[in-house]
């Protein structure tokens, strides 16, 4: 397994070559993404400042970039997630984890024109809805908490999706419809007329209206949409976690990168199909290409919310379903479950089972000193109540 500064290591080497490259990638917007991850854990960048007041022990602990991008805040980006999604889901509802996948042949169509992101996330909800509402044979309402994902085992770009969605809907007398099982073939063809349509309405080109007819053709039985088998957490008892392995991974870990030696990187991924370990050594430069394809635009939102779950109705939803699943005998749904945040000493306690601020000279609780901003100066400055500026002076420069 690679070191945590192997994947740093490949772009401070390549990343400028690669760009000159490749005019796709030369925009500020990649500069700064890149910039950031090479940042992550420079003291240069922002520090915390910790004090032993027993000793005088100094501890300065640095910011993280805490970005998807980068490998080493992969833990902390997913901590993150856990909490923000858990808030969102209602609490005792049974969900379902739908994966909706594209066709090889079209996926170029959504590298070119990444307005068509939005409109695959869009599309993933219209498609649970109507194939719910096809499945109860009445028309329901259901939640989705659509997100995308676009690397593929090898760092292929394959965008798909994964919908966080209740299993079942509210009908439009206010009653709640839930389902056990719906059959696949349902979910297969309704997902072919959606996809498919949407990006028949959405790319008007000859070359467009041949490739949609020719999946139509070349896939009779509808396009894979997959539904997670067996018990699925309930919202607000673990979901949030169970889902965090599949929809918030960077486009590679570290124990997947062999080697690095300066030009060539190997790397390693179980294929889709066999389930087989492959090992794959490609140019520095291709690398960088695989991993960087899967930046989105700026200010895409990667996690969007619809139906029920949808920003603007899901407070008043949420306090409906909470009489329903009540009414339904559910003890869950009078839990108070949320994730919080850990913090740095949390996280460091959680990962290695010891506590960072015991000073490692005496033993003592260290004290915070100060926050540190390159921009901004010192945030928080307690410094000049502790120690004297000749002390300080020495420690900081």
């Amino acid at each position: 397994m690679a070191t945590k500064s192997v994947f740093k290591q490949i772009f401070r080497d390549h990343w400028e070559g690669f760009r000159d490259q490749n005019s796709g990638y030369q925009g500020e917007y990649y500069d700064k993404v890149i910039k950031k991850m090479l940042g992550c854990g420079d003291p240069v960048n922002g520090f915390m400042a910790y004090r032993c007041l027993h000793c005088g022990e100094l501890k300065k602990v640095p910011f993280s970039c805490k970005s998807s991008f980068c490998l080493s805040c992969a833990k902390i980006y997913t901590e993150r997630w856990v909490e923000y999604i858990s808030k969102a889901l209602f609490k005792g509802m049974k969900y379902r984890h739908v994966v909706l996948t594209v066709p090889e042949e079209l996926r170029k169509w959504f590298y070119k024109e990444e307005e068509l992101l939005s409109e695959l996330m869009k599309v993933g909800h219209e498609f649970y809805e109507d194939a719910v509402s096809y499945w109860l044979k009445r028309g329901v309402e259901v939640g989705c908490a659509v997100v995308l994902q676009t690397a593929g085992r090898s760092g292929n770009y394959n965008p798909h999706l994964h919908i966080i969605c209740t299993s079942g809907g509210m009908v439009e007398d206010g009653s709640w419809r839930g389902f056990g099982y719906i059959d696949y073939k349902i979910l297969h063809r309704k997902w072919q007329y959606h996809l498919l349509g949407m990006l028949k309405e959405q790319v008007k080109t000859q070359e467009m209206k041949d490739a949609v007819d020719r999946c139509w053709k070349k896939y009779p039985l509808g396009l894979v949409a997959y539904i997670e088998k067996g018990e699925v957490p309930e919202g607000g008892k673990g979901l949030a976690h169970y889902l965090a392995k599949y929809v918030v991974s960077p486009p590679i870990s570290l124990k997947r990168i062999i080697s690095y030696d300066g030009k060539k990187v190997r790397y390693w991924y179980k294929d889709h199909t066999t389930e087989m370990r492959v090992e794959e050594e490609v140019d520095a430069k291709v690398f960088i290409g695989r991993m960087v394809q899967h930046i989105l635009p700026k200010g895409f939102q990667r996690i969007r919310y619809y139906g029920l779950h949808a920003t603007c109705r899901a407070t008043k939803i949420r306090e409906e379903l909470m009489v329903l699943l009540e009414d339904e005998g559910s003890e869950e749904c009078r839990d108070t479950y949320m994730v919080t945040g850990n913090g740095y000493r949390n996280r460091i306690r959680e990962s290695f089972g010891i506590d960072p601020l015991i000073c490692g000279r005496c033993g003592e609780e260290m004290e915070l000193e100060g926050i540190w901003h390159p921009q901004y100066g010192w945030i928080i400055d307690n410094w000049n109540s502790f120690f004297t500026e000749e002390v300080m002076v020495n420690d900081y420069g």
